[in-house]
């Protein structure tokens, strides 16, 4: 539950004139982790979730606010709580990246989160950080307006959240888990979900619809979280046109749609206006699959939930449904969308695109495998990378190992030789990130990886207040290219422009939009295309993961970590670490790894 304090509005008098001073509100919340019974799709499964609920609660708050989450483990794994899309300045400490900002809380422990909500304002939302634990531990943000502030359009007549999800009819975590140790691929999902439910298209799933109830001739705001582990999403409601107003925590310029398309990991807020023919209507949404087309096992599940006015009509009727969702691999739909994402511009939310770039990477995003020459067989395992690097998480993480040395305060130059004096080198390294080690045509038909990638634990170190431009650039290794739906966090960015085929430096740069581009924490890199985004690295001595959202490329590596150095004040400067910390009991801990390197 949340907690108020008695009197967030101050009236101050001085020199006769009148101020109002809006203090921001603190909450607590409890998340206790538990396994719980659910029943879809005719099977019963035992998972973990938070309070008892699926998907789980929502945290409100208005910008500005503070929220302390105490996160109570009573399930059978380790696991984080990451806060989507929150920024958290000066404050990595609660950002819940496993093995990157902290350590798994064990069961039966506990930590407490701080979350502080300093710029966002929309739609976000919480969830587990470890393996696929998120595909059942997850919830929504709503961060309303600061106090005294109201939309930037017409306030709703009321607002209804819709997360959208990934259902599997056994455990996936254990499969997970397997897979881990083996390398292969991951499970196709069973079907997929609103709130919870599979919807009428669905076996035993026809009388447990999401249903949500509205009044004829009303303007109502809809929230939507793309919480699936590995797909990006179209969605559309029968009948009625979507005004897309806010993306990720920040708003844009209002436009008209008859459907949406999210990104993995993406919140979107639209409004619908009631103002058809009293009756239900399907809100509906299908993956938008982008993998090899060869391949047609993927889950073509429509999940749905109905809009049902009040009043009187035959309810016996079954509803309508949306003739302009998009089938799954309509590339120029999802294209066309995306492009129409801009901005809002105002005195509250101004437009601050970096035009001073220090820092420019060229990142390669591919899907890759290690052949293993066993004396009697061959076998592979599948990886995926940044430029050439696949991931490993660290015996204990990264952030801590960073701080405890006090490499937050040199500067970039010396970093690199303050590393190898440092007794936890074998936690991370340092690493290049600029341009891919090999440059060829990263979108022809590639059936072999002759890039040979390398697994290990590098970072990428930034000055504080750099100004930072990326692109993404998709490739095709072993004709996989896919979408890949890039997130940092600790930083939100800009999107100047996106394309088809290898990035051009002289042609596609004239097409950046630097007046009114989508400002998001997770943006969708088109298959066999690239991306590009700035942004400024303010958050100070934060140790920030920029990977791939989708949980298939995450546990395969797609993954890195960007250091932002200290400023030059405390308040360009990482706090201090809270006291309790959750421990890397069950793997080396920083000072066992200390005492190891001293002998």
């Amino acid at each position: 539950m949340g907690v108020e304090p008695a009197c967030p509005v101050l009236l101050l008098f001085l020199a006769g004139i009148i101020i109002w001073v809006v203090e921001a509100e603190v909450h607590y919340y409890d998340f206790v982790l538990a396994e719980k019974n659910f029943t879809r799709l005719c099977k019963t499964k035992s998972m973990l979730v938070v309070n008892g609920q699926f998907p789980g609660p929502t945290i409100y708050v208005h910008k500005g606010d503070t929220v302390f989450v105490n996160v109570r483990n009573h399930g059978d794994c380790g696991l984080t709580v990451h806060w989507h899309g929150v920024k958290q300045p000066r404050n990595p400490w609660s950002d819940g990246s496993a093995y990157i900002t902290q350590c798994p809380i064990e069961p039966g422990h506990n930590f407490t989160y701080e979350v502080v909500f300093s710029e966002e304002e929309g739609t976000l939302w919480w969830h587990a950080n470890s393996d696929w634990t998120r595909n059942t531990v997850h919830g929504a943000i709503v961060i309303y307006p600061p106090y005294g502030f109201s939309y930037p359009f017409p306030t709703p007549a009321g607002e209804q959240i819709l997360i959208l999800g990934t259902w599997f009819t056994y455990d996936v975590n254990k499969v997970i888990k397997e897979i881990l140790r083996t390398g292969k691929d991951v499970p196709v999902s069973d079907a997929y979900i609103i709130n919870g439910q599979p919807g009428d298209f669905c076996a035993c799933s026809k009388e447990m619809a999401y249903r949500w109830q509205v009044d004829y001739g009303k303007t109502y705001l809809i929230r939507l979280v793309n919480a699936l582990m590995n797909e990006e999403f179209f969605f559309a409601i029968a009948g009625h046109d979507l005004i897309v107003v806010g993306i990720d925590g920040s708003y844009l310029k209002p436009f008209t749609t008859s459907y949406v398309m999210l990104s993995n990991g993406q919140t979107m807020d639209v409004l619908v206006k009631t103002n058809r023919s009293p009756g239900r209507y399907y809100m509906a949404g299908r993956q938008y699959y982008t993998d090899n087309l060869f391949f047609t096992g993927y889950d073509k599940t429509n999940a749905s939930a109905i809009l049902e006015y009040r009043g009187k009509y035959d309810r016996l009727s079954s509803p309508f449904f949306p003739e302009k969702l998009p089938s799954y691999t309509d590339y120029d739909s999802a294209t066309q969308f995306r492009k129409r994402l801009k901005s809002l511009a105002s005195k509250e939310h101004p437009i601050d695109v970096p035009r001073n770039v220090t820092t420019q990477m060229y990142i390669t995003a591919s899907m890759d495998k290690i052949v293993h020459n066993f004396s009697a067989y061959m076998d592979y395992t599948l990886l995926s990378s940044l430029n050439n690097i696949s991931w490993v998480n660290p015996s204990t993480d990264v952030l801590q190992a960073y701080y405890r040395e006090g490499l937050a305060d040199v500067g970039v130059q010396g970093f690199s030789r303050a590393l190898m004096a440092f007794p936890c080198r074998n936690i991370f390294d340092i690493m290049s990130l600029e341009m891919p080690p090999y440059y060829f045509d990263f979108v022809a038909d590639l059936r072999d990886d002759s890039t040979h990638p390398l697994k290990g634990t590098k970072v990428k170190v930034l000055e504080y207040g750099e100004e930072v431009e990326i692109v993404f650039q998709s490739t095709n290794l072993l004709n996989a290219s896919d979408e890949h739906s890039m997130y940092i966090h600790g930083h939100k960015f800009y999107v100047l422009g996106e394309g088809y085929g290898n990035f051009n430096s002289t042609r596609d740069t004239e097409t950046y939009n630097l007046v009114d581009p989508p400002y998001l924490s997770t943006a969708s890199l088109p298959v066999k295309g690239w991306l590009t985004i700035r942004f400024k690295a303010n958050n100070p001595a934060g140790v920030w993961a920029m990977h791939c959202q989708e949980g298939r490329h995450l546990i395969w590596g797609m993954n890195t970590v960007l250091i932002v150095k200290n400023g030059s004040n405390p308040e360009t400067s990482i706090r201090t670490p809270p006291p309790n910390m959750p421990s890397c009991a069950s793997y080396p801990s920083i000072h066992k790894a200390l005492e190891v390197s001293a002998e």
